[in-house]
């Protein structure tokens, strides 16, 4: 695959699909290519299928590319449900039967992994290949917390001032598991200012964070709904463990990882899944927890090549 020039960073027209009564919004670019599995590109907590712009237009001449928002997040409709990565998995399982009509190679950044890989694990029949950025998603060793890691290496409550977390103790999380302070919380962590701090915090390139970027974040977080779909996610039990995944998985697996992300350990965690899928590919990358975004010629360049690679 030839590398390719800066992607341009407007976003392509989607459209809309019904599923179980709802509207998800999804984009697609190019046709169907002979012998090329098409790619399926899943956002991270509170992204959508913006976040995933620079990388459909540098897939797009080799691939046949959909990016898809999760039911609650973007364009996507925002309904009174329990989220959790069952109910994501059979979105994506759907879309891919019903939409895109073959098996995709399927690529999720953070949550978006951590869902990718339930479908490609539990689903096999729709996964030609699996691509995890900076996947999220608990290991059965790993501490039991209260709300869902996959959430927790998405969003940071405040942090509180030492004092104040001695006084609370344990008694901060049950807090932010009160109906007002989920509220408080959902009004602080979706303001732009905030949602730059955080972006900044976890993107190696500072350049990367653009006005345009922290407004897609932003913009589906005033929706109706958006606040039920974040309570929701705070408090649905944790999914399957990554463990026991990736031992049903069966498909090629690739992982690129952002090493300057300050959310996860890249080099341990990696170790954690090589322990359970020895086969693997991986790369580590200069690049923090998004790093399709932040360093995307060279994610398109090594996903495109990688795809290439298994079908052979």
């Amino acid at each position: 695959m030839q590398a390719t020039t800066a992607p341009s960073t407007t976003p392509i027209p989607g459209k809309y699909w019904q599923w179980r009564g709802h509207n998800v919004y999804y984009v697609r670019a190019s046709e169907k290519q002979a012998q090329r599995p098409p790619l399926l590109l899943v956002h991270g907590f509170g992204a959508s299928t913006d976040h995933w712009r620079k990388n459909i237009t540098g897939l797009c001449q080799d691939f046949e590319v959909f990016a898809i928002d999760l039911l609650g997040f973007g364009r996507s409709a925002k309904p009174k449900l329990q989220y959790s990565a069952d109910l994501w998995r059979d979105q994506l399982h759907d879309f891919i039967s019903e939409v895109i009509g073959q098996k995709a190679v399927l690529a999720g950044n953070s949550l978006g992994g951590y869902a990718s890989l339930c479908v490609a694990a539990q689903r096999p029949d729709s996964a030609a290949g699996l691509v995890l950025l900076n996947s999220a998603g608990p290991f059965s060793d790993s501490q039991p917390t209260s709300e869902p890691e996959a959430l927790q290496s998405e969003i940071q409550p405040p942090k509180q001032p030492a004092t104040l977390q001695k006084l609370l103790g344990d008694g901060t999380k049950w807090i932010f598991q009160q109906p007002l302070a989920q509220s408080l919380l959902f009004q602080y962590v979706r303001q732009g200012w905030v949602i730059r701090q955080t972006l900044e915090k976890v993107y190696l390139d500072k350049s990367a964070i653009t006005d345009q970027l922290v407004e897609e974040i932003s913009r589906p977080a005033y929706d109706p709904g958006a606040m039920e779909v974040f309570v929701s996610v705070f408090s649905t039990p944790q999914g399957e463990k990554v463990d026991v995944l990736l031992k049903q998985l069966t498909c090629p697996l690739l992982m690129l990882w952002g090493e300057a992300d300050p959310w996860m350990n890249a080099r341990e965690r990696s170790q954690k899944f090589r322990q359970y899928y020895p086969e693997l590919r991986e790369h580590f990358l200069r690049a923090g927890h998004c790093p399709h975004d932040e360093i995307p010629d060279r994610v398109n360049q090594l996903l495109g090549d990688w795809v290439l690679s298994i079908t052979k």
